[in-house]
């Protein structure tokens, strides 16, 4: 099967709408694909400002030029895709947008690092991000999220590699620079994202439990306020680097799997 004269033709469907996800639909929109995507009622994204997953609570989110706009039902995506937008809807399984749509490209971009269901059924061409997929299994197609030479690669065959649990270096911290709660509670922000801080400062509390910065930078992320969480729970995170400009821009990462998902799917049918 060999795309057509345009591959605005092929209907997208991204499930997930956190950072990663974002990386990838701007990528494609950018590339002239119509993209819909589908969220959770409330997303987590602690990357705020770079994910499009705020249009949830905001009713629309731009990043980098290109806008999402939340739409309640299936019938009005063609109606934000002639505004130029992209739709987005809360939909948890997918379901209903998919039989409205019925896609000829599906990407489970949650990054839960476990497959929470998807199947190669789904879609002529469904394409699975990072650990949790197997090629040839459950998707057709994986895309490397491991930070890496491989990052971005296409799987054809196979599995990503298995989740470390630790983030990728950033600066020359790893774990030091995420935002960790020590208590359940209530989220409180005491920083914005892109304010500078240093060791040891407050950058907020669950409940009355400080969440405390372990290196200075800039805040690069951080929960919305009044986000119920578990103890333990990623609510942060810091950039040692210092610049606050990259805290409203794309990461090299997210860029580099969005990259791997238009290969993908060039590679699908254009083979």
């Amino acid at each position: 099967m060999r795309i057509a004269s345009k591959t605005n033709e092929l209907v997208v469907l991204i499930q997930g709408a956190g950072e990663m996800a974002s990386g990838v639909v701007h990528r494609l929109q950018r590339s002239h694909f119509k993209v819909c995507m589908i969220e959770i009622p409330n997303p987590l994204a602690v990357r705020r400002e770079v994910a499009f997953s705020e249009a949830i609570y905001e009713g629309e989110k731009e990043v980098e030029g290109v806008r999402a706009r939340l739409v309640s039902r299936p019938e009005e995506i063609e109606a934000a895709w002639k505004n130029g937008d992209i739709p987005i809807l809360v939909d948890p399984d997918a379901k209903k947008t998919r039989n409205f749509l019925k896609p000829g490209i599906l990407v489970d971009a949650i990054i839960a690092k476990r497959n929470l269901g998807t199947q190669m059924s789904d879609a002529p061409l469904v394409i699975g991000l990072g650990p949790g997929f197997t090629a040839g299994k459950d998707v057709h197609l994986v895309v490397e999220t491991n930070r890496g030479h491989n990052l971005g690669k296409v799987i054809l065959k196979g599995a990503a590699e298995a989740d470390t649990g630790i983030p990728g270096e950033i600066g020359g911290y790893t774990i030091e620079r995420l935002l960790r709660t020590m208590k359940k509670g209530i989220f409180h922000p005491q920083k914005s994202i892109g304010e500078r801080v240093n060791k040891g400062t407050v950058v907020a509390v669950a409940d009355d439990f400080p969440v405390i910065a372990k290196i200075s930078g800039v805040v690069r992320g951080l929960l919305r306020d009044g986000i119920e969480v578990k103890k333990g729970m990623k609510v942060g995170d810091i950039d040692p680097r210092g610049k606050r400009e990259l805290c409203f821009t794309i990461s090299d990462k997210a860029r580099a799997i969005g990259g791997g998902v238009l290969e993908a799917i060039l590679y699908w049918f254009n083979g």
